[in-house]
């Protein structure tokens, strides 16, 4: 199940972007689904582990594909750690909820704006106040709440 915060929380990790570049691994590209991911997120092709092919870019080293995706690809591969998704845009939600569909443990996400999960049902719990909701318009209604800081406690 996908489990976010809002707000600040002590444990995530919020420079995705230097923490990929620091620690992914190769393999992680030989991956079907993260190709999948690659191919919508960013337009590219996985040339080599070392490369992917833009349309936007031409050929790039891994490092300077986009922010959402390295974050993307830091869930997908480190479901024991909690990342700042708000380094995402919006075309990365349907793709945070695959990884958490996909994954054999919960994963915990960062969020610090309010991430437009689209019109499909879903099931989100809010690790905030411990609820969980299944549509855009419940997870609007709390997400509003820990955003803009009226909310003090933590479960």
């Amino acid at each position: 199940m996908l489990n976010i915060i809002f707000g600040e929380t002590a444990t995530a990790i919020y420079n995705t972007s230097v923490y990929f570049d620091n620690t992914y691994y190769d393999g992680w590209l030989d991956d079907e689904f993260a190709r999948k991911m690659i191919k919508d997120i960013d337009k590219a092709t996985v040339l080599s582990n070392h490369a992917i092919e833009s349309k936007a870019l031409g050929v790039i080293p891994v490092t300077k594909m986009s922010g959402g995706l390295k974050t993307l690809l830091l869930i997908y591969n480190n479901p024991e750690k909690i990342f700042n998704a708000s380094t995402c845009g919006d075309n990365c939600s349907k793709w945070i909820l695959k990884i958490a569909q996909r994954s054999d443990k919960d994963i915990i996400v960062n969020l610090r704006h309010v991430m437009d999960f689209g019109d499909k049902a879903f099931d989100i719990k809010i690790l905030n106040n411990g609820v969980v909701v299944h549509s855009m318009s419940e997870y609007v209604q709390y997400a509003g709440l820990f955003i803009g800081g009226r909310y003090e406690g933590q479960s």
